[in-house]
């Protein structure tokens, strides 16, 4: 699975990278970015909540 964030969608709330720092930064535009491969199974389950936590659905993890 990879996670993906819609720069046109994100508002740059941060919550994700609070969430799931392993996966999620913020860009220098001031919105969030997903780290590019696979997501681990350790990290699975913390990236699908940073997913169900964004308050504007920014965020897919397939």
């Amino acid at each position: 699975m990879e996670a993906m964030v819609d720069k046109d969608t994100c508002i740059g709330c941060g919550l994700c990278p609070e969430i799931c720092p392993e996966i999620f930064t913020m860009d220098d535009d001031g919105k969030a970015k997903a780290s590019k491969g696979e997501i681990s199974a350790k990290l699975l389950n913390s990236a699908k909540e940073a997913e169900e936590q964004c308050p504007v659905n920014a965020i897919t993890v397939e």
